[in-house]
């Protein structure tokens, strides 16, 4: 029998957004609308792009010097939504598919896509924030997992681990290659420790459009052989389990958490394909 360490809690009002920022299309409608571009994206959009993804990057470690033991999810949305306001950008999660807030924070056993709200973070949670920046038309996705105090050494190493995973899975990007080199390379390094390999939430796509049709997955599968080209941008974003990769849901349709209730960490970030490899655009 295994206990969960989060349980759902008091998720405050939307927090409203200046009405001079620019909102995706897709806010407060049931669905976005269809990707049909190309996953290669043009040099203006690249610019663009690089100024959302930093804008998110700067987020991310905004909030992220929060994450300490007494302080609310629901304050870390705060500090991510008024950060992104105060520079003009839209927070991409805000009314995406319904959800209620500015930016996810996943702690503990939650695998993904946690609603922030009054929970107060604990002394020696691993809290994961996951924050995206819409800015003059293209979205920048970024997410880190944080230490809040002192953090027990086998919750620590799956963050270290999560981190060095994302980083070989960068590594492994290159014109000429298929997209599932990435999570070849991912889940032989997450074997050898031992860990859980989430497969349902992957990377994506991503410019003009949150989610376009490209998907990247952190585990080995042969059937997304994507031809990886020059300028395409799209994220890496493994999530790693303390014991096994499968999840279950919480009634808010949102909460991915662990099945057995073991630690998970994630990390993101966005890139673009250059002509030798992969550069990381979610550095702030």
């Amino acid at each position: 029998m295994t206990t969960a360490t989060v349980q759902p809690a008091a998720v405050s009002p939307r927090r409203p957004v200046p009405a001079h920022i620019v909102r995706p299309e897709y806010v407060d409608k049931p669905a976005p609308a269809r990707f049909e571009g190309s996953e290669v994206k043009d040099a203006g959009t690249i610019e663009r792009m690089r100024a959302a993804c930093r804008l998110a990057a700067q987020a991310r470690e905004e909030v992220g010097r929060h994450v300490v033991p007494g302080v609310t999810t629901d304050e870390l949305d705060r500090i991510g939504h008024e950060f992104l306001c105060d520079h003009g950008a839209y927070p991409s999660t805000l009314g995406y598919r319904g959800f209620p807030k500015s930016l996810c924070s996943s702690v503990n056993e939650v695998v993904c896509h946690g609603i922030p709200d009054s929970r107060v973070v604990r002394d020696g949670d691993i809290v994961n924030i996951d924050i995206t920046a819409y800015l003059d038309g293209v979205h920048g996705d970024t997410n880190a997992t944080f230490l809040a105090g002192d953090v027990a050494q086998e919750a620590r190493q799956l963050v270290e681990h999560t981190r060095e995973a994302l980083d070989r899975g960068i590594r492994a990007v290159k014109p000429g290659r298929r997209i599932n080199v990435v999570g070849r390379v991912i889940e032989a390094f997450a074997k050898r420790h031992g860990y859980g390999v989430v497969r349902e939430f992957t990377g994506h796509g991503i410019g003009t459009h949150f989610h376009s049709g490209l998907v990247v997955p952190h585990y080995d599968d042969p059937d997304y052989d994507d031809l990886i080209e020059v300028g395409m941008t799209f994220t890496i974003e493994p999530m790693l389990n303390l014991g096994t990769h499968e999840w279950e849901m919480w009634d808010d349709g949102w909460t991915a958490v662990t099945k057995d209730r073991r630690p998970s960490a994630q990390f993101e970030h966005t890139l673009l394909v250059t002509a030798d490899g992969a550069e990381v655009l979610t550095h702030p």
